[in-house]
């Protein structure tokens, strides 16, 4: 019985006709891209070598750390999952406010909101005055759609610094104002970040608002400055920008 499926699993002709294998096809080529999108490189030479498992570990292990929820809203800097481990440890024997502060950080970029919360709150219970701790906390509130609570986290690290985390802070107060209803003073703050900034989050997400008010003329603008942008940006700023790039021609053919 075990030659005949070997022999039915060589048999080109075979999957051809099979709808399920091209399911799976579809499905190692997608982890294959992705892998490679992410520069997974090791993953990539596990997909291509021992296709079917390794696409499949790969989609646990790795694709789905990466959660909508937070796909595009990214702290500044990097993560390593292999620090998680790290830091519990240090944790474990320092108990410092600094490691909880950056292991949230990991959860954050995972996706991980409601274990981010807790370590960015038992960050605060050592050091309540660390700037960082407190605006992530409130990117945090603010993914998991508690806009309320995340909007005098962000209004204080703002007043004190307002190009904090490289304008990521006053751009994620200008998604809070929005997200509350307070479009007007949600505009302002993002033509105040792109005095400093030329990011694709904050053109799009300014155009948007411009286009609900029926402003056009300055949503267009914004947007094509947007794709002008990011058609002479660097490989890593394509890849974080990939989905403002997305909404920003798709919103570009509405307007």
């Amino acid at each position: 019985m075990p030659g005949f499926w070997l022999n039915d699993l060589l048999d080109f002709s075979s999957w051809l006709g099979n709808p399920l294998a091209w399911l799976v096809v579809a499905f190692w080529v997608w982890m294959l891209v992705d892998a490679i999108r992410r520069a997974e490189w090791l993953w990539v030479v596990f997909i291509v070598i021992f296709p079917l498992i390794n696409a499949v570990l790969y989609y646990f292990l790795v694709y789905r750390t990466a959660a909508p929820a937070t796909r595009g809203f990214e702290l500044p800097g990097s993560y390593d999952r292999h620090r998680i481990k790290e830091l519990q440890t240090q944790i474990h024997h320092l108990d410092k406010a600094h490691h909880h502060s950056l292991l949230g950080d990991i959860y954050f970029q995972q996706g991980k909101l409601d274990l981010a919360e807790a370590s960015y709150r038992a960050a605060l219970e050592r050091d309540p005055t660390d700037a960082d701790t407190r605006a992530h906390l409130g990117q945090c509130l603010l993914r998991q759609k508690r806009s309320a609570d995340a909007r005098p986290l962000l209004e204080s690290v703002c007043e004190e610094n307002p190009r904090h985390d490289y304008g990521h802070t006053f751009m994620a107060l200008a998604e809070t104002l929005a997200a509350l209803g307070e479009k007007h003073a949600a505009i302002k703050v993002w033509k105040q970040v792109l005095e400093n900034h030329s990011y694709a989050r904050a053109r799009v997400q300014l155009a948007e608002l411009y286009a609900e008010q029926n402003q056009l003329d300055l949503a267009r603008a914004e947007l094509t400055e947007a794709l002008t942008d990011a058609a002479h940006a660097p490989k890593f700023d394509r890849k974080r920008d990939r989905l403002w790039i997305s909404r920003a021609k798709k919103l570009l053919d509405q307007v």
